[in-house]
């Protein structure tokens, strides 16, 4: 996006000067203000940033993911219980499993 700006506002700051003029000029001002040695260095942490991010966003969006399935196994457990109630049914300390089984059985 950045260098779409400056590809646009080019012709605005040297006139005459094409984009792959434009795209050397900032790879020379690159190499002066770093050095050639610093380059590979700093393509380095970019891609390790790059990765922790990716790394993060698949994680939130493990997380979503969670979080979806908590509320849909709670909102299981609440029509079960419902079920188990009608029927009759205690439902104080049993798990989803347990209500299942004797609904079941009741039926």
């Amino acid at each position: 996006m950045y260098l779409a700006v400056l590809l646009n506002i080019h012709s605005l700051i040297i006139p005459g000067l094409g984009s792959a003029e434009l795209i050397s000029l900032v790879v020379i001002v690159v190499i002066l203000l770093f050095g050639a040695k610093k380059i590979p260095e700093l393509a380095r942490s970019m891609g390790k940033a790059k990765g922790e991010f990716e790394k993060g966003k698949m994680e939130s969006e493990k997380e979503a993911g969670k979080l979806g399935k908590k509320d849909s196994m709670e909102e299981e457990r609440e029509k079960l219980e419902k079920a188990a109630r009608a029927l009759g049914i205690e439902v104080e300390g049993k798990s989803i499993e347990e209500l299942r089984e004797a609904i079941r059985k009741m039926t």
